[in-house]
């Protein structure tokens, strides 16, 4: 039997409680039923749901015991749409903190000047 591909479209439609699907090293997997059994909780599982997930996989170091019941979760082979590069969950998140940080510092470094600026004045004008 062929397995199924599974378009981006697919991919990102399941990617709630009721339906979830993650892309790991090129397979696509129905996590759906092991949301509730994963040991670090299904929170972490959600955050990478309709994406790939890879990266976060393997950063956690998955032991023998997780990797097998992979091939009883697959649903079949992502086909990547050519030129689309997907974002995992820790990739997308890790933008988002690097952009508010350079925002923050963006503001920081308006600021300090400006309010060194006014003291300066003000200490000009108290003399």
């Amino acid at each position: 039997m062929a397995e199924k591909i599974v378009t981006l479209e697919e991919l990102r439609a399941n990617k709630s409680k009721d339906s979830m699907y993650l892309l790991i090293s090129g397979k696509v997997y129905d996590v759906t039923k092991f949301l509730d059994e994963h040991p670090g909780g299904d929170e972490v599982v959600l955050a990478e749901g309709g994406q790939d997930a890879t990266e976060a996989f393997e950063d956690v170091g998955h032991s023998d015991e997780a990797r097998a019941l992979l091939p009883g979760l697959l649903v079949g082979d992502f086909e990547s749409p050519s030129g689309t590069k997907l974002k995992s969950g820790a990739a997308a998140a890790q933008e988002a903190r690097v952009s508010n940080v350079v925002e923050q510092g963006s503001n920081l470094m308006y600021f300090v000047p400006l309010g060194l600026l006014v003291a300066y004045f003000a200490y000009r004008m108290v003399l």
